[in-house]
Formats: C-alpha cells, sequence, structure tokens
C-alpha cells in the first residue's frame, strides 16, 4: 500500500528549501533503493508563511527507510533549520488517488 507523509511548516526562506530539495534530489537520484515517488507543495492561502508538503512512497516500510538514512536526516536538520517553529508530521495510508479530469 503507497503511503503519503503530510509535513506542515512555517517558513520565510522557501527559496532556501527549494535549493536543497533539489540539490538533494539530484544526490539521491542515483540512491540505490527506494525513496520518495512524488511530491506535492501546498501553499496556505490564509497564512501566507504555511505550507504542506505531501511525500509519497511505495510504501510505509520504504518510507521507514528512507527515514533512517543518514543523508535523510541532514536533509531534514538542514530544511528544519528554515522553518518557523516546529513542523507537524502526518503519516496517512493512500487509500485512493485519481485524476479527475
Amino acid at each position: 500500500m503507497k503511503f503519503v507523509q503530510i509535513i506542515d511548516f512555517e517558513t520565510e526562506r522557501l527559496d532556501e528549501m527549494e535549493q536543497l530539495l533539489e540539490e538533494a534530489g539530484q544526490r539521491f537520484a542515483d540512491r540505490a533503493g527506494g525513496g520518495p515517488t512524488h511530491r506535492m507543495l501546498l501553499k496556505d492561502r490564509d497564512n501566507p508563511r504555511r505550507y504542506l508538503a505531501l511525500i509519497e512512497f511505495e510504501s510505509y516500510d520504504e518510507a521507514m527507510r528512507n527515514s533512517d538514512d543518514p543523508e535523510t536526516s541532514r536533509l531534514a536538520e538542514q530544511l528544519g533549520a528554515l522553518c518557523l517553529g516546529e513542523r507537524v508530521y502526518t503519516n496517512c495510508d493512500l487509500l485512493d488517488a485519481r485524476d479527475l479530469k
């Protein structure tokens, strides 16, 4: 079953975060094993500093392997330093996803 982690965070440094994610994506591209398969970033229209990142994995187990990777931990620390306050994580099993148009 596919797995999605939702990360709720606030930042005023989104450009720096995007740069870190771009660089990490290039490093992770050649990494053996899985990792995230899709990413979606949402911006709160009522709070311009608040974002929701939806990160999809092939499975919960794959997400946990990714979380245990030291490179992922370093990236999370770097991204956390660019956030205002604490990040909130929500772990979800993906029950349904479809294109509507």
